[in-house]
């Protein structure tokens, strides 16, 4: 899985606007923004020779279906889904290749979505972090990213375990607050 801190933080809505309208500079844009998530994604489940084919196959169908794509969602989920479904796709026509059972668990998950939720909400979870103040983000990624306790993390940045405290509580009540409102995209 991915570092939390590698997924990109959410698209610009400018670029799902031009992609729904046919800019097809804003395909290319998304093309470099996201391939390569996609290409390691996709190469989880498909042989390592069929990785372009298939994430070819994502991008095209991306382009075929941009009306569908919801502006108020994560365009990477969207993307993801798709890549899912041709990894899919590209197994069952797969005749007489016998594919490891634990990866088909993993590409199917319990409701069929479960990796593309995950690297959605880390999206959104990024993208929240990034709309912090630099001291509550700060505090915030050393505690969850750096495993580091509010005594070692108060001591690191030369302040009070109190300030410590004080920052994580507020970033905390901030994302939640976001959280709910859906605007970390």
């Amino acid at each position: 899985m991915e570092d939390i801190r590698t997924i990109p933080s959410g698209v610009d809505s400018g670029l799902v606007s031009r992609l729904r309208h046919g800019d097809q500079r804003s395909l290319e844009e998304c093309y470099r923004e996201h391939g390569p998530l996609v290409r390691s994604y996709v190469g989880r489940f498909v042989r390592r020779d069929d990785v372009e084919d298939v994430v070819q196959q994502v991008f095209f169908e991306l382009w075929r279906s941009r009306e569908r794509i919801d502006p108020s969602r994560a365009l990477l989920g969207f993307i993801l889904g798709i890549a899912r479904n041709r990894s899919i796709d590209h197994l069952r026509r797969q005749k007489g290749v016998v594919a490891d059972v634990s990866v088909i668990r993993e590409l199917v998950g319990g409701d069929g979505n479960d990796l593309i939720d995950r690297l959605t909400w880390a999206s959104e979870v990024r993208s929240g972090l990034d709309s912090l103040g630099e001291d509550q983000r700060e505090a915030l990624e050393l505690a969850y990213f750096g495993d580091f306790t509010q005594k070692e993390i108060a001591d690191r940045l030369g302040v009070p375990i109190g300030t410590v405290k004080a920052r994580m509580a507020r970033g905390m009540r901030r994302l939640a607050e976001r959280i709910e409102k859906g605007d970390l995209i």
